[in-house]
């Protein structure tokens, strides 16, 4: 999951984590408030319920009066007097009677509030010379109830229709936000090894984003000089090592070609021309090695068709060993000649093929090594498959690593880069490379290749 992404989601949670509290909040206050408001018009009622009966006179009458004509009767209305002596005749709707919490709190403390259900209780005591009583006034109030499930529904729907108005700014707010980034991105992917001068573009301010654009563009700078060193090395070591090792393979040479030569030095001779032809040709490979991951310049790029590359690499295995036996099956050829294009550099491309059939002709001691063009999603794809010694299980995974040679190799001739070079150029070419092997029973190697769009 991209960042952006993450961002937006944790915003919605944060958001729902707030809204919910604010509406659980809103929705207690409003409850508490409302039944507050309940309660305080029972204890007014109770209040007036103990004037007209416990101190009538002419003032309760009054009360009485004015409060049939202005005060509203409440949903269930039911007043109760009692004195304290006859507590055992309370049997109240609502389980109050002379042992309930309730009674006990108006003895207690005076007066007191109780809800059953939807029924409402406010109860006081009042005194009377020697003589004690309690007024009890109960009622429900179904419209505040109504008004609590209103005002539940109103939140939940509220809550549903922020979260997803949440949501959309989240993700107009992520984006806007990432579009720095994305920018970066971008021209990162445009900077490849032929072009490191390109630098993002700076911006102004010292937030993170223009923090990571300066680092990118110092690690850019480091590169540069980095692979500006390879460079010169590559394009210098060529002439000052091939020098050297040619005049000691010609001094050997000419030491050999004369006849005064003793059969000691002779043998001398020819383990400093042979050593010296090994270096060389280590010395060659360790270069193309190196220029397969970066040479200094554009390489120069072409629509090759892969089958004629794979028969010209076959041919060029067989003159240098006459004896390797290739055989191409052209069986699963594409009917559509385009799918056999690929864009690419014929020169390495050709190096790449010929290092893997040659190794298949070597470690098979020349036994069939069968070669397969496809294209399948796209790519097209060369196999090789040999009938030689296998390679390990557990040394798959190093055999592209340079100088690496698996256990089982010690008879045959070779220096470890063949493979490596190989993979660094199927890379260069935006390619892949597959392999299968099991000891004893030979190799498969599949190369895997886009197809030129533009062929």
């Amino acid at each position: 999951m991209k960042i952006q992404s993450k961002i937006t989601l944790l915003f919605l949670m944060l958001s729902g984590v707030i809204l919910i509290l604010l509406n659980v909040t809103i929705f207690y206050l409003v409850y508490r408030f409302g039944f507050d408001d309940f309660f305080k018009r029972l204890e007014a009622r109770v209040n007036i319920s103990a004037d007209v009966n416990i101190f009538p006179s002419a003032k309760s009458t009054a009360y009485q009066e004015m409060r049939n004509k202005y005060l509203e009767r409440l949903e269930e209305e039911q007043a109760y007097l009692f004195n304290i002596d006859t507590l055992n005749k309370i049997h109240i709707k609502g389980y109050v009677d002379a042992k309930s919490d309730f009674i006990r709190k108006i003895l207690r403390e005076g007066n007191a509030r109780y809800k059953h259900d939807n029924t409402f209780y406010a109860g006081k005591q009042f005194k009377k010379g020697t003589e004690k009583y309690i007024v009890i006034v109960s009622a429900s109030d179904p419209a505040g109830f109504q008004e609590l499930k209103d005002l539940q529904e109103i939140l939940i729907y509220g809550f549903l229709a922020a979260m997803v108005l949440v949501y959309f700014v989240g993700k107009i707010f992520s984006f806007y936000t990432f579009q720095p980034i994305r920018r970066i991105i971008s021209n990162v992917k445009n900077i490849t090894a032929n072009n490191l001068h390109f630098r993002l573009d700076e911006l102004s301010g010292k937030d993170e984003v223009a923090e990571l654009s300066y680092t990118f563009n110092d690690m850019l700078n480091r590169l540069e000089t980095a692979f500006e060193t390879q460079n010169n090395f590559v394009s210098n070591a060529s002439h000052e090592l091939r020098t050297p090792l040619t005049i000691i393979s010609t001094e050997a040479e000419l030491a050999l070609s004369k006849h005064d030569v003793s059969l000691e030095q002779r043998e001398i001779f020819n383990t400093i021309h042979s050593e010296s032809e090994k270096l060389g040709q280590i010395l060659s490979s360790l270069l193309s090695l190196a220029q397969s991951g970066f040479d200094g310049k554009k390489q120069r790029w072409e629509s090759i068709r892969i089958d004629e590359m794979v028969m010209i690499a076959s041919e060029s295995v067989k003159k240098i060993n006459p004896e390797s036996n290739i055989e191409i099956d052209l069986a699963d050829l594409p009917t559509d000649e385009r799918l056999l294009y690929v864009s690419g550099n014929s020169n390495l491309l050709r190096l790449a093929i010929t290092n893997i059939i040659s190794n298949a002709c070597k470690y098979s001691d020349n036994r069939m090594v069968k070669i397969r063009m496809l294209a399948e999603n796209n790519k097209v794809i060369v196999s090789v498959a040999d009938q030689g010694i296998g390679i390990p299980q557990t040394e798959l995974q190093h055999i592209f690593e340079p100088f690496f040679r698996a256990s089982n190799t010690h008879r045959y001739e070779g220096y470890g880069v063949g493979l490596p070079l190989t993979l660094n150029i199927i890379r260069l070419h935006k390619g892949s490379i597959g392999i299968r092997s099991e000891v004893g029973s030979g190799t498969e190697i599949k190369v895997f290749l886009p197809v030129d769009a533009s062929a």
